[in-house]
């Protein structure tokens, strides 16, 4: 354990950045598998309100510094192919 208290402080705002960053990845894994989820039903209105949900999301979360622009936009990307080959 750490023992100065510059390095105690950075155990915690480790822990409370790593907790950040963890809800944000669940958030958008939800809302990605619901996506999934419209797809396979084939609702397409409703998959393209999820995938401006998710974009939204995934925006944000890069913004915040969840996820790297590249990863942010290859994942949406990839999700766009989706809904328009089915569409």
């Amino acid at each position: 354990m750490a023992n100065i208290k510059s390095a105690k402080k950075r155990v915690l705002v480790t822990q409370t950045k790593t907790a950040l960053n963890r809800s944000r990845k669940t958030e958008v894994k939800g809302l990605i598998k619901k996506f999934e989820l419209a797809l396979e039903a084939e609702n397409i209105e409703e998959a393209k309100a999820l995938l401006r949900d998710v974009e939204s999301t995934m925006d944000k979360a890069t913004s915040k510094g969840t996820f790297k622009k590249e990863t942010t936009s290859r994942k949406v990307g990839r999700l766009h192919r989706r809904l328009n080959t089915l569409s």
